[in-house]
């Protein structure tokens, strides 16, 4: 292996105030979750899973073979990594007092029915490759990858947030609870904002 332990931490990290940071998957967890608790929430988590292993290794995967072509773009993505972080904290203080909804065809009940709807969610956005081709380069030297490394990156890349997912599902009454008070909102917002502009701070210096 190739990434250090400081890498993987940061790279961690960073994947955890994504998490934080409320979106599609969010709202479909809740959907799930309002409609059948924790049984009807984590089949989805783990259709989810499938996108989070898929798009960072596609990422890798493409940027690598830019990369041989094209030396110095590893430099260029560093600081197009740490401005979609920065660009990301902007927009979610920005946004801080906006609430999320849900979309009532995600419950429709069935664990089968649970894991597609939470494929779909992740698979619906093919932006999430470009996500990763602009973001895993200014975490990691891609140029030096080896399988492990590949391999531990696409398994911290599902791990975490299938954690945070799991526990989302299992805490649904509570987190119902934070994101109706528009005051726990706002600051969770302020909060997971800040959080990613660190990150985009963090990373031209590694």
């Amino acid at each position: 292996m190739t990434i250090t332990p400081s890498d993987m931490l940061l790279y961690a990290g960073a994947l955890l105030v994504l998490f934080l940071t409320p979106g599609p998957v969010w709202v479909a967890l809740i959907a799930r979750g309002l409609s059948g608790g924790f049984h009807g929430a984590w089949p989805l988590a783990l259709g989810v899973v499938v996108g989070d292993v898929l798009w960072p290794f596609l990422a890798i995967i493409g940027v690598s073979w830019v990369v041989s072509v094209y030396a110095d773009f590893m430099t260029v993505l560093k600081w197009v990594a740490a401005v979609i972080f920065l660009v990301m904290g902007y927009m979610v203080i920005k946004n801080a007092d906006k609430t999320i909804a849900s979309d009532s065809r995600l419950t429709r009940p069935g664990a089968w029915a649970g894991f597609l709807a939470g494929l779909a969610v992740i698979l619906g956005n093919p932006k999430a490759i470009l996500f990763y081709m602009g973001v895993l380069p200014g975490f990691f030297d891609l140029r030096a990858l080896t399988g492990w490394d590949i391999a531990v990156i696409c398994f911290l890349s599902f791990i975490i947030p299938l954690i945070g997912n799991l526990c989302l599902a299992i805490f649904i009454d509570k987190a119902r609870s934070i994101l109706k008070s528009p005051t726990a909102l706002r600051r969770t917002n302020i909060t997971s904002g800040v959080l990613l502009i660190g990150v985009g701070l963090v990373i031209p210096l590694t």
